[in-house]
């Protein structure tokens, strides 16, 4: 911290209770000069060498017979009056960033220019400043948080514009060379080593981040700190990345932890300020900026808060540019009234439609940019797709518990990202089952449409062997799983032969044949046994697929015969009963004993397992 000390002579400036300030001195004092509640007795020449409004104020009062002088709303009170008083007499006064505006004001209204004395205080005080002060970063801070109190001088004298732009222009300037910084300062502390402003030391102890002046700015209010951030923003040479982290690690130190302290009528006006002028200043640009987690988090307490709409939406639009770096975690916005679920469900699905929005209308300049990077280009995008459309999936199984989240929202929700973005529906299959189990009234037309959704030639091995063993499945998604595992299993073995070519055509024949028996109501269950039949006819025996399988698919492929007798034990009885029964199929549960098994390597492979108890995903 910079000192500058002015005058020579002893302080003689002598205190009488707390309203009475006088010189002790041989000669008696002329003049009376009331600031606020403290009267100081003093001499008229040395006062009115110095000051030009003070030699206005005493002719006006030898006229008027007067010497009192009332000085009305004087900047700095009497602490800043007692500085120019004893820079007049030649008194020692010492300068520092703590009292240096305050003296500068006072020197302003007292008008202690160059026109009346020569190397007068204003004169002094710029030197000091401009030599000093906006050179080093610590007496800058120091020197911009008093300003506050001295509204409107400082601004007037462009005090707060110079502290401004010396703060915003010392933030880029290259690490290497800070030795100033309060962060820097405090680590070097725990060495016990201790410097100036000016000095280098040889040596480096520690690198000093890019970002080193990040908290030493938390220390200013958000008046102040949003006028330094334009500035800092303004000058061009700072990384989105660095700014968004600064805004971070500002909402940290000055949000409260608790949303009732958030939310308090005492301190909700000064939240809100925060909140909206942080939102302000957000880099919003996809590819830097603060993460997308800090956004949703930012997000939620502006809604708290009750921030502008404006402002909010602007946050919104920022979100969805990045809404496939989020996580279901993030997306748990409460929800408000009128709304009864107990998060925002419409919240996401405008951030989902925005995030759509966004891609379709980058789609021919995302066309040319695959052009340019070849199969670089395409990966991303595609990835981008992929990974929102994992979020809305587990969004889904997030909310999916909640009684109040109609059948409607879940499907509007998970249909509004397309298809290419689910490569694989484990996740929306976890998410139907969580719902099927917390919503048991569903009907059987309301479960048909929810499993509608998920597509089971996209489920994995152990999604298809879970859901081949799912209760709360309607019997015609079970039967689907495991027909398209059966193919999946037989596409996998015939590629280990060699016959790749036949495996694909085995899986386009499976779909059509599937195809067939969706749409043929008026068939038979008993027909669509033999049309399975015939299928299952080609399979290899269970011990060739044993033999020349892989350690991946062996497991399935043992389990898979014992699947397809609980369904085709099913089957088997729904057959024999009356016309009503594939209405009651769903809900039939495979306790009948099973008939000799249409496969007779399966008899051999699965005859002696136990009876498996279906179960779900929680």
């Amino acid at each position: 911290m910079k000192f500058m000390k002015l005058g020579s002579k002893p302080d003689a400036f002598q205190a009488e209770g707390n309203s009475i300030r006088y010189v002790s001195s041989e000669l008696a004092t002329d003049v009376i000069v009331t600031v606020g509640e403290i009267k100081f007795y003093l001499h008229k020449f040395p006062l009115l060498s110095k000051s030009n409004h003070l030699q206005k104020l005493v002719s006006r009062g030898n006229e008027e017979n007067v010497d009192e002088i009332q000085l009305i709303n004087f900047p700095g009170g009497p602490k800043a009056f007692e500085i120019c008083a004893k820079f007049c007499y030649g008194m020692t006064v010492t300068l520092s960033p703590y009292n240096v505006v305050a003296a500068r004001c006072a020197a302003e209204y007292l008008e202690m220019t160059e026109d009346v004395d020569r190397g007068n205080l204003i004169f002094k005080i710029e030197v000091f400043l401009n030599t000093s002060v906006f050179r080093g970063w610590k007496d800058s801070i120091i020197v911009l948080q008093t300003t506050k109190s001295l509204l409107p001088w400082s601004e007037d004298l462009k005090i707060v514009g110079r502290c401004i732009d010396s703060i915003a222009s010392k933030t880029s300037v290259d690490p290497s060379n800070i030795t100033w910084s309060y962060t820097y300062n405090r680590k070097l502390a725990a060495t016990e080593k201790k410097f100036d402003d000016g000095l280098k030391i040889p040596g480096k102890l520690e690198s000093v981040p890019k970002d080193w002046w990040i908290e030493d700015l938390c220390e200013l209010e958000i008046d102040l700190y949003k006028r330094v951030m334009i500035a800092v923003k303004s000058k061009g040479r700072m990384q989105g990345k660095i700014i968004g982290e600064a805004l971070k690690t500002y909402a940290v130190r000055w949000l409260p932890d608790s949303i009732d302290a958030l939310v308090s009528e005492v301190h909700n006006r000064r939240n809100k300020s925060l909140v909206e002028t942080i939102i302000c200043l957000l880099p919003f640009d996809k590819s830097t900026g603060c993460s997308c987690s800090f956004l949703l988090k930012l997000l939620k307490v502006a809604i708290l808060v009750g921030a502008d709409d404006a402002l909010r939406e602007d946050l919104i639009e920022s979100i969805s540019l990045k809404l496939d770096e989020a996580s279901a975690i993030d997306l748990l916005v409460p929800a408000r009234s009128p709304q009864s679920t107990t998060y925002d469900i419409e919240l996401v699905k405008r951030l989902v439609n925005l995030f759509v929005s966004h891609e379709m209308n980058n789609q021919d300049l995302n066309a040319i940019q695959k052009s340019e990077k070849g199969i670089t280009g395409l990966v991303l995008a595609r990835g981008t797709w992929i990974n929102v459309g994992r979020l809305v999936d587990s969004y889904l199984a997030e909310i999916a518990c909640d009684p109040s989240l109609t059948l409607s929202s879940f499907t509007e929700l998970s249909r509004l990202v397309p298809e290419s973005a689910r490569p694989i529906h484990d996740g929306l299959y976890k998410a139907i089952d969580i719902y099927l189990k917390e919503h048991p009234t569903l009907t059987k037309a309301d479960r048909k449409n929810l499993c509608s959704l998920m597509d089971a030639k996209k489920l994995t091995t152990d999604a298809s062997m879970h859901a081949a063993q799912n209760d709360r499945l309607p019997l015609r998604v079970v039967v689907q799983v495991l027909y398209f595992e059966q193919v999946r299993t037989t596409a996998g073995v015939q590629t280990m032969d060699n016959s790749t070519h036949d495996a694909l055509a085995s899986t386009r024949n499976a779909d059509e044949e599937w195809q067939r028996m969706g749409s043929e109501n008026g068939k038979s269950l008993a027909r669509q046994l033999s049309q399975m039949k015939v299928k299952n006819e080609d399979l290899p025996k269970p011990g060739k697929l044993a033999k020349k399988g892989s350690k991946n698919r062996g497991s399935g492929a043992q389990l898979l015969p014992s699947r397809s007798r609980r369904i085709f034990d099913k089957l088997w009885v729904v057959g024999k009963g009356n016309g009503n029964a594939e209405n009651r199929s769903s809900e039939t549960s495979a306790s009948s004993q099973s008939p000799r098994s249409i496969i007779q390597g399966e008899i051999k492979s699965s005859g002696s397992s136990s009876r498996q108890r279906r179960h779900s995903i929680s």
